[in-house]
């Protein structure tokens, strides 16, 4: 009884990973190919090639891990799904529900990779990221305030900061977003970040001003460090902000600093590599099934890792006539950057510089728009394809493959 109690709890992961194996290139309700922005870049048989390939892949791995899961003793297996970070040497598992916070939030993009096992600090579990602090809380056991990311931005200023540029008030007249709690405000792209990743949930409310460390334009929060790097964002795109009135980001046009580790090495915490747990994965972006639901009427994208929602992206589609056709699919093709030209229905187009393209069927595809700002709104602006913010484009270029699904509905 003990070890089949124990395996479904060690292979939870795994299971979400056999599901959904194959997956059809094309099943709109007809057959025809859709018009679309873009050239299909290849013949729609060496796209179901390209995918079945990439899925056979995929598999293999799977299958590579399940074999290695099933030759260990089942005593031997931990009680919670758990990761290993290779990058880093360390373990995430759900025991205090860490690892699912941290593929739902951001990952490595707001929290890096774990740099300590879980711990103990004041009577309460802890585990230790590149850019973050995990903390456990089993008085809201089961809901929303489980894990709470600690205040490190809080401990780190304390460390780093004089005692007057924390207390130091903004001008509540100035225009910017004011925070009465700390007294500071909140503006431009480091605001924009803010605002789109997470805001005070995962950052907290801002304990500094914009000030200039190391040469970079930095900002304290009561749970991170933003910096602002202009430079992500090439002068094409400067260009085309001044032109529309409207501002454009990159992923990595502001970042979230190594709070984690610059708070460990304050504190002289061990941040030394262990060996891997046996019956723990090794940490990829592919561990899981990844699938991307793209809702139509809501106009709204929602990344899945298995059943786990770990990205949600406003979208605009097809307009009339150029519809975003529905049905099953899979990115069979991605190029960083495209130009775009088509003709259809008496309208001939020529736009350059598209960013993070992927084609799911004949030439529809996802990619970052800077010649409008309406998405999640509405208003469907394409001649097919998803259009996406150039951050969220590039998140999901990152995050998904070639063979990734795709389902679009209304």
């Amino acid at each position: 009884m003990l070890a089949r109690r124990l395996i479904p709890a060690a292979t939870l992961i795994l299971i979400t990973l056999i599901a959904a194996a194959s997956t059809l290139w094309l099943r709109p309700a007809e057959a025809r190919l859709p018009d679309a922005d873009f050239a299909m870049p290849m013949s729609a048989q060496a796209a179901q090639a390209a995918v079945a390939q990439a899925q056979a892949r995929q598999q293999a791995q799977i299958a590579t891990v399940s074999q290695q899961l099933g030759a260990i003793d089942p005593a031997h297996l931990p009680l919670t799904p758990s990761v290993y970070f290779a990058e880093t040497g360390h373990h995430l598992s759900n025991r205090s529900g860490f690892l699912s916070f941290w593929r739902a939030n951001g990952q490595k993009l707001l929290f890096g990779y774990p740099i300590s096992e879980e711990l103990v600090e004041g009577g309460r579990i802890v585990q230790y990221f590149e850019r973050a602090r995990f903390e456990f809380h089993p008085e809201a056991f089961g809901g929303a305030g489980q894990v709470q990311l600690g205040l490190i931005g809080t401990d780190l200023a304390a460390h780093s900061l004089a005692a007057n540029t924390l207390t130091g008030a903004a001008d509540p007249q100035s225009g910017e977003s004011y925070f009465p709690e700390t007294s500071h405000s909140l503006g431009g792209a480091i605001r924009a970040y803010w605002e789109r990743h997470g805001g005070i949930g995962i950052f907290g409310f801002p304990i500094s001003e914009v000030l200039v460390e190391d040469g970079r334009t930095v900002q304290y929060f009561e749970r991170a460090r933003l910096e602002w790097w202009p430079e992500d964002v090439d002068s094409f795109f400067r260009d085309q902000e001044a032109m529309r009135g409207f501002s454009l980001h990159t992923l990595y046009e502001v970042r979230v600093s190594d709070v984690g580790r610059r708070l460990a090495a304050a504190r002289g915490l061990s941040i030394a590599p262990v060996a891997q747990l046996p019956g723990t994965a090794t940490w990829s972006p592919a561990i899981w099934t990844r699938h991307i639901d793209v809702d139509l009427s809501a106009q709204q994208l929602v990344a899945y890792e298995g059943d786990l929602a770990v990205w949600h992206a406003p979208v605009a589609t097809g307009r009339d006539g150029f519809d975003t056709p529905t049905g099953d699919f899979a990115i069979y093709y991605r190029v960083p950057m495209q130009d775009m030209t088509g003709s259809i229905g008496g309208e001939s187009w020529y736009v350059p510089h598209i960013p993070w393209v992927q084609y799911i069927v004949g030439g529809v595809a996802f990619h970052g728009t800077y010649w409008h700002n309406a998405h999640g709104t509405g208003s469907r602006m394409s001649h097919g394809c998803v259009n996406l913010h150039i951050d969220d484009a590039e998140w999901l270029y990152e995050w998904a493959d070639i063979g990734t699904t795709v389902t679009i509905h209304y």
